[in-house]
């Protein structure tokens, strides 16, 4: 297996590069998708972010309002912490998983803070995918309706794109238009293929 972890900012377009990658012939594993499965009710995650964060982080049918959660801890940094410690062990738990089962020759696995959690997978390429700060809160505002100081919080609350393209073996700018960065990715996918087919 060829293991390649793939990063960015919020509203980076992350997602749409694992779409291209999946297309081409990636595996891909999404860990916003773990993230929520850790949490569903019912759950010890979930258990266990109620016993830290109260009750009022449920919505009225019992699931976990993100939005809510995501108020408290992206403006308390020791928050975010502690909330970090409940969730990381058991994503990884799942993702090591997932890994493990997929089809593909080639596995991407997509998380947004590679940087910041200390991701130690034992990736053999990284890859982030950088927009630019404008881009990043112009696309939250308009897909999130976010305000402009709320966007900003986000992103600042994430590694800096200096931080992530010092980790990274390739960057893709998804500052353009979605074919200028579709372009890059399938020169990137050839790269992929010939390093895992020389790693074997």
């Amino acid at each position: 297996m060829y293991l390649v972890g793939l990063t960015g900012g919020i509203a980076s377009g992350k997602s749409y590069v694992a779409g291209l990658l999946e297309e081409l012939g990636a595996s891909t594993v999404d860990a916003d998708q773990v993230a929520r499965e850790v949490v569903v009710p019912g759950s010890t995650g979930l258990v266990q972010v109620v016993g830290v964060f109260g009750f009022e982080i449920l919505s009225p049918s019992g699931e976990l309002d993100r939005a809510k959660l995501g108020e408290i801890v992206f403006t308390d940094p020791e928050k975010r912490i502690e909330l970090e410690k409940i969730l990381h062990p058991l994503i990884k738990a799942r993702t090591t998983q997932l890994i493990s089962e997929q089809p593909s020759g080639i596995v991407v696995y997509a998380v947004p803070l590679l940087v910041e959690a200390n991701v130690d997978y034992p990736f053999d390429t990284i890859i982030t995918v950088e927009a630019g700060v404008e881009n990043q809160v112009a696309r939250l505002m308009k897909s999130r309706q976010m305000s402009e100081s709320d966007a900003m919080a986000r992103i600042n609350a994430q590694a800096g794109s200096a931080e992530r393209v010092a980790r990274a073996n390739f960057v893709i700018d998804s500052s353009g238009t979605k074919e200028q960065t579709k372009l890059q990715v399938v020169e990137i996918w050839k790269k992929l293929q010939d390093a895992a087919r020389a790693k074997g």
